[in-house]
Parts: structure tokens; sequence; C-alpha cells
């Protein structure tokens, strides 16, 4: 068969194993060395490849930050961070309508910041904060939906462990990328309080009261909250100003939240273990995500479909953002079967070359964090839209005397806010770029 009509059909393949519960790594490595051994016409060579192909996946000393901010995360929750920042919010917002939701969607922007993982931050923060909005007479769908979206800030603001996979595979700079994504990151959490305000004000029955807190008590709640402001600060402000490298920053965001867990008495014997393991069963499935990715990419760049369908389509004749726009669309329809991490590693390098061959008016290495970063917003979307969104069933488990029709109906207004928010990144690529060029 001819290398570029097996690597169209392998596409169809791979997503019906999906579909038939095969793990997405496992699909994706069994599809690429398949696809490798027909390009081949024979054994030897891919027995040759597969030899090497672990050792150079996974001797990039980048992916060494994984299992850093996942344990990072680990702690973070040790540590009670999240019931600090969701306080901390509500203290200075609960009293306002709508203002305990508000105070989820900070919260969760808070817990992003140090943790990195999407699902992780829902979770955390779905344990902190439901009963909370539950307590204060929220309605079921604006709680839970409030909370899906606001888990979604958790790959969004830096650190990000999909924007570091994303980074690796477009090499580019992973402080810059950090950078890139922090202007997006607070417009997603502050578009997602103005969804909240609205939807309150439309429909008041939504959402309860409660009391103001004495102000001695929020600034106590406040003063909670400083170890998390500046391990933030000396994370990404050291990563970004090039006091150490990303790994170091890992590292020291790791140790830090640890001591801090452990100064706030979250530690104990089993707790430390069960972080440890828990961070090293996130770091295998993510490495098991991305060695099937990359067997199934030297399938593709074999089947030199990427160089193929660049080139197609750049005799095509369409504007650059007619190009971009519908590959937007397509991240944002997969986005409702698959999970974020798959979708970056399967698409980026068939989709990264296109767009590196549009004229936006921007820099390679512009376009290439400017791209990123809206991927990143669209696969998101993903995250929170029905039917499959991993967020909601996070949400879901921890309420399940909610319907999830009614959780559906809750997320809506902010995947309206998300799709907005694409368009006007879209249309102003300099909000992105804002602090590269500050």
């Amino acid at each position: 068969m001819d290398p570029l009509w097996l690597a169209t059909a392998s596409f169809p393949v791979m997503l019906l194993l999906i579909f038939l519960r095969v793990p997405i790594g496992l699909a994706m490595l069994a599809v690429g060395l398949v696809g490798s051994w027909q390009v081949y016409g024979s054994a030897a060579p891919l027995l040759n490849q597969m030899k090497t192909l672990a050792y150079s996946t996974f001797s990039t000393h980048s992916l060494s930050i994984v299992p850093l901010f996942l344990l990072m995360g680990q702690f973070a929750a040790l540590g009670g961070m999240s019931r600090a920042l969701f306080k901390a919010a509500e203290a200075f917002m609960g009293h306002r309508k709508g203002g305990v939701a508000m105070a989820a969607i900070g919260a969760c922007a808070g817990f992003g910041s140090i943790c990195g993982s999407s699902l992780a931050t829902a979770a955390t923060m779905g344990q902190v904060a439901l009963p909370e909005l539950r307590r204060a007479g929220y309605a079921g769908s604006l709680a839970t939906g409030a909370l899906a979206a606001g888990g979604t800030l958790g790959i969004l603001i830096p650190p990000s462990i999909v924007l570091v996979i994303y980074a690796i595979l477009a090499e580019q700079n992973i402080a810059k990328m950090f950078a890139a994504a922090f202007v997006p990151g607070i417009l997603a959490a502050l578009g997602y309080m103005a969804v909240i305000a609205i939807v309150v004000r439309l429909k008041p029955g939504l959402a309860g009261t409660m009391s103001p807190m004495p102000w001695p008590e929020r600034i106590e709640a406040l003063a909670a909250v400083w170890p998390v402001m500046l391990i933030f600060v000396v994370v990404i402000g050291g990563i970004y100003t090039g006091i150490f490298t990303p790994t170091e920053g890992a590292a020291v965001g790791a140790v830090s939240t640890g001591l801090l867990a452990w100064w706030r008495g979250g530690f104990s014997r089993d707790r430390l273990l069960g972080s440890f393991e828990a961070t090293a069963s996130g770091t295998g499935m993510v490495f098991l995500i991305v060695l099937g990715a990359a067997a199934y990419n030297s399938f593709l760049a074999l089947s030199q479909l990427p160089q193929e369908l660049a080139a197609w389509v750049g005799m095509q004749g369409l504007s650059p953002y007619a190009v971009l726009s519908a590959i937007l669309v397509f991240y944002l329809v997969f986005g409702c079967v698959m999970d974020s991490l798959s979708m970056i590693l399967l698409t980026i390098p068939i989709f990264f070359p296109m767009v590196s061959g549009l004229d936006f008016g921007l820099s390679p290495e512009h376009t290439a964090i400017w791209f990123g970063v809206l991927v990143l917003i669209v696969v998101e979307v993903g995250l929170i839209t029905p039917p499959v969104g991993m967020n909601l069933f996070v949400i879901q488990s921890m309420a399940p005397d909610i319907a999830i029709g009614e959780t559906y109906r809750g997320v809506w207004p902010f995947v309206a806010s998300d799709l907005l928010r694409v368009v006007v990144l879209v249309l102003f690529p300099a909000i992105t770029l804002f602090v590269l060029r500050w």
C-alpha cells in the first residue's frame, strides 16, 4: 500500500481502537509500529528502531519536569493549599451575588499555578468547594459547571504539563511558553467569573447568599495563602528570568510545596507514600502516551504525510486564518472524545509544519508560541464539552445526586466564554505575546 494512503487510513484505525477502550498510548504504539513495518517492508528495520525508541524518547532532559510538577501538585494538596486558596477568595467575594462560585474559580486559578494538571485541579477543588457551594444554596448546575470549567485553569495557567509537552514537540523555549500562557489564563479566570455574574443576574434562583466575613477574618484568610503566591513567584519568575532552568524550577517547586505540607502537618508516612505512588502512576501514564506518540509520529515521518499535507494546503490558496480556523475546529471536535495530552502528541507533528509555513505577520518563534497557546485553549474546551468532557465526569463523581444533564446545562455558558476568548486571541495575537514583548 502507498505510504500516504497507509498513514491516512491509520488515523481512523487508531480512533476505532481508542473507542474500543484500548489505552490511548498503547493504541498509538501499536498502529505506529505496524505502520512502520508496512512502510519498511520487512521486520529488520523496525526491530532496529524499537531497540532505541524508548531510550531516544525518554532521554530528553526536559521530560524530567513532568514527574516534578506532578509531585508538586500532590504536595500542594497535602499542604491544604487548595482549601486556603478557596477560603481566602471566599472571604472577599463570598457575600456577593454568585461570589462563592467566583471564589471557586479564583481558587482554581491559584491552585492551577502550582499544580499543572486540569483533572487534579478539578478533583482537588471539587472536594473543597462543592460542599461550600451546596451549603450556600447554589443550584447543582451552576456549582458543577463552575468547578468543571475552573479545573481547566490547571493546564492553562503555568506551570502546565501539556504546555511542556508542546514546547518539546515544537522545539520552543518552555519559559517563553509559560509566559505567553499567563495572560490568556488570567483572561480565562476573569471570563468565567463574568459568566457567573451574568448567569446569577439572569436567573437569581441559581445562587444563594452568605453573610459578609469580618475584616479581621478576611485578613487572616489572606495571610494563609502567602506561601502559595511566594512559591508561584519563585518558580515561574525564576524560570522566566533565567535564574534556573524549567527542570530546576520544578524541583524547587516540589521541595517548597513539600516543606510547606510538612510544616502544616499534612505529612504522614502513608500520605507521603501515597503522593509518590500517585506521581509515579501519573508519570507512567504520561510517558506511555509519549512513547506511543513517538512510535506513531515516526511512522508519519516515514510516510511523508505531514510534509505532503502542508504542501497541499499551501497550494489551495487559502488564507492563513482560514487554515488556522479549520485546525482549531478540528481540535474542538476531537477534544470532546480524546484527552488533551493525546491530542497534542498526536496532531502537532502534522499541524505544526503546516502552520509554520503560513504568514501571520509574526516571527517563526512567535507564531509557534501563539499557535501553542491557542491549541491549549481549544483542547481545554474539550475537557468541559459534552458528551465526554473529562472534567465533567470528575466533578459528577463527587455529586452523584446531580443529574449529568444538569451539569451539561450548567457548563455551556462557560464553553461560550472559552470560544469567545479563542476568537479574541486569534484576532489579536499581541494579547498572547504581550509578556514576551514587554
